[in-house]
């Protein structure tokens, strides 16, 4: 019987760690070398997350120091709306920050809240270039779609609480 070139170097290999394998529980070795690299390995992506969380929190915040920095050059409300803009990015991004690293169904409510109480924040500063009643209006349609996607997000979780 003829073998393919190619699976020879696998059943060499093969063979070789079988033959490991047997002179261990032949011979009785005592050291453990997977406990050990079970240890090394599950530290490692800890230690590499934190890294990695830590990372996108400077990212996250760098980004917003300079979106407040690019509103200094404006005025009067059209800076107020720029500065609420860069503060609700913030808030979001970091609110989803937290649910990929925990996606959790409480994490998943939490930035549904904080994208709503964010986009509250924004209609809400844009109101005010608005006078009289208008602005009024405005400010309750904003707080109106703020109440409805919390309520949204709320029975969303209770469905699909439901259902688990």
């Amino acid at each position: 019987m003829s073998i393919p070139m190619f699976l020879r170097g696998s059943l060499v290999l093969a063979a070789g760690l079988m033959a490991s394998a047997a002179g261990q529980a032949q011979y009785g070795s005592t050291s453990t070398p997977t406990t050990s690299t079970t240890k090394t390995t599950q530290a490692a992506p800890k230690a590499d997350n934190r890294a990695g969380d830590k990372a996108a929190m400077d990212k996250i915040e760098a980004q917003a120091k300079a979106d407040k920095q690019a509103c200094n050059s404006l005025k009067d409300n059209a800076k107020d709306v720029c500065q609420a803009e860069a503060k609700a990015k913030e808030k979001v991004a970091k609110a989803e920050l937290q649910y990929q690293k925990d996606p959790s169904e409480r994490n998943r409510v939490k930035l549904a809240d904080m994208k709503a109480e964010a986009n509250y924040e924004v209609a809400k500063e844009k109101c005010e270039d608005k006078t009289g009643n208008d602005r009024e209006v405005c400010k309750k349609e904003a707080k109106a779609q703020e109440t409805a996607a919390k309520a949204d997000a709320k029975a969303s979780a209770k469905k699909t609480a439901s259902k688990s």
